[in-house]
């Protein structure tokens, strides 16, 4: 992948930091949390060093489905505030150096908003046909995305005796994203919220917002279904200049470059690297640093304007569908061994830390390979003080369970009832009582203190944003080496998935006699031998990121 810096395009370099605000911190007491509550935290999330807060779902909901079944698109749920509220939080984000994205789910609605109500009410409704009908199933169904809690993907209506789509949940039924109206709908509510001072969107599913549905149902073409989305991405150009579409396409990589839009980068902005996670959690399982190496360097070319998110984690099962199943089958032994633990026979519902048996030497390191993998870093709310998942939550559920401030009631979420709670709290050894921000804070070794301490070096790395990536061929398959050269200098990652330690030969072909390795996460340097060379030590599972430099360099290090 070759890029060259240019221009202020932020997200290149943004700390994206995703948190559902239902659980995130509950300022009135009622056991949900709220805006008012993060408006509380944001102070904490700016000391982070976040760049961008993406929020989940906070639009009203009957809550089936975590709030991504949705009542009314305009609207802000009265369990967690107002627009007033919303709008503090915006200007709060932003005197605070960071930008807000919103999720934008309009794949479907809730069966409850007031378009189905009343596109079901009456074959002649005007909203009839906002969504897709049939008077039989096909033969041939696509797949549901919940295998074992949904058999189809058509529900009866029986009212009007038709069958409605639902790719999802069958209390969510599918937009028909091919009718011009609805697509309206959606240039409407992108604008309005693009108004409140939102700088852009996580996009859901987007796959699923492409499928041709009603017009190839009808006979009719509506072309090319990537239009639609360049069509999106030009409606948020000519209504702010630089906000973006971050996407959630879980396809192959040249399927990717599609949903990019190839060198003219006129379709999302920034994509989830999914086959990149899979297979760091392969090399994870195996010792192995080749798989996650191999992944990197299979990564397609992209435009300059285009950005892969690299994530450890998200808000949904750790899908593993991109792997082979005996590849599927090494993690599941590896980090979900009881069945509990995995989900529509393809994902993990399982934090990091758990994962890990909360080993802090595996745990970093994962975390220093996330900050210094060529590409933007994504952040699940808990990942920075190495926050378990409640099992006792179902499904995938299970990783949104309340955030542990302190080792006080609740985790210090919230003073109510702990019946009254929207999610439990997590209660075993990975409790607000081990595990909390409070504790952390005030822990010089804790990895709060680590997090930031990674972030604050990633921000000061601008090159792993903008750079040429290059793995650094090496003797031991259990090591990870690579560079990423950009305009402002080079640095060198070294990575151990290991359990043994490891001498790892490095070698800087332009070095003269002034050049040196600086130690970015600690104080020190390595020397180079005449030839350029060094032979570095790294520990079981170490890591060490270190700055190329020489007598021409002038940055701080």
């Amino acid at each position: 992948m070759r890029m060259t810096d240019t221009g202020d395009l932020w997200w290149k370099t943004a700390v994206v930091y995703c948190l559902d605000v239902e659980t995130f911190m509950d300022w009135n007491d009622d056991g949900v949390g709220d805006l008012a509550g993060l408006a509380q935290r944001m102070d904490y999330l700016a000391e982070l060093g976040v760049t961008c807060l993406w929020l989940m779902p906070f639009y009203p909901t009957p809550d089936r489905d975590d709030g991504y079944d949705i009542t009314d698109f305009y609207g802000v749920d009265p369990r967690l505030g107002h627009h007033g509220d919303l709008v503090e939080i915006i200007r709060t984000a932003r005197d605070r150096g960071m930008r807000v994205i919103a999720d934008l789910v309009v794949n479907h609605t809730s069966d409850r908003h007031p378009w189905f109500k009343s596109a079901r009410s009456s074959v002649d409704s005007p909203y009839r046909d906002f969504y897709v009908w049939r008077d039989e199933p096909p033969e041939k169904q696509a797949e549901t995305v919940f295998p074992g809690e949904e058999s189809s993907v058509w529900e009866l209506d029986e009212k009007s005796g038709q069958y409605y789509l639902h790719r999802f949940y069958r209390h969510q039924p599918d937009l028909n994203v091919e009718n011009p109206r609805v697509r309206d709908e959606i240039d409407k509510v992108m604008g309005f919220w693009l108004e409140l001072g939102i700088d852009g969107f996580r996009v859901d599913a987007v796959p699923f917002l492409l499928e041709p549905s009603a017009g190839t149902l009808a006979g009719e073409s509506y072309g090319d279904p990537h239009d639609y989305l360049r069509s999106l991405r030009s409606f948020l150009g000519r209504r702010t200049g630089d906000g973006i579409l971050l996407g959630e396409v879980n396809l192959p990589r040249e399927e990717q470059l599609q949903y990019f839009g190839g060198e003219a980068a006129d379709e999302l902005t920034m994509q989830f690297d999914f086959v990149g996670m899979q297979k760091f959690y392969l090399s994870l399982a195996r010792s192995d640093a080749r798989p996650f190496a191999e992944a990197l360097t299979a990564r397609p070319e992209i435009a300059l304007q285009s950005q892969w998110a690299n994530f450890l984690r998200n808000h949904d099962e750790l899908t593993l569908d991109k792997l082979s199943e005996s590849e599927r089958a090494e993690v599941f032994e590896a980090f979900a061994p009881d069945e509990h633990m995995r989900v529509f026979d393809r994902g993990i519902v399982r934090r990091l830390p758990t994962m890990l048996e909360g080993d802090p030497r595996r745990v970093r390191m994962a975390y220093s390979l996330l900050f210094s993998t060529p590409g933007t870093p994504v952040l699940f709310y808990g990942e920075e003080i190495g926050m378990g998942e409640n099992l006792a939550i179902p499904g995938r559920q299970s990783v949104r369970s309340p955030m542990q401030w302190t080792s006080g009631k609740n985790g210090g979420f919230s003073r109510a009832a702990k019946s009254r709670l929207t999610a439990p709290v997590v209660d075993d050894g990975f409790s607000p009582d081990h595990v909390n921000v409070a504790a952390q804070r005030h822990e010089p070794d804790s990895l709060l203190q680590f997090m930031r301490l990674l972030i604050r070096t990633y921000r000061n790395s601008v090159e792993i944003g903008w750079g040429n990536f290059a793995v650094l061929p090496q003797p031991n398959d259990a090591v990870l080496a690579h560079s990423v050269t950009g305009a402002q200098g080079r640095m060198i990652a070294l990575h151990n998935f290991g359990q043994e330690p490891a001498i790892v030969p490095v070698s800087v072909p332009d070095a003269d006699a002034s050049t040196r390795l600086i130690d970015l996460l600690e104080s020190g340097e390595v020397p180079l031998s005449d030839a350029g060379s060094a032979d570095i030590p790294l520990p079981a599972y170490g890591y060490r990121w270190l700055r190329v430099a020489d007598e021409s360099t002038k940055r701080l290090y």
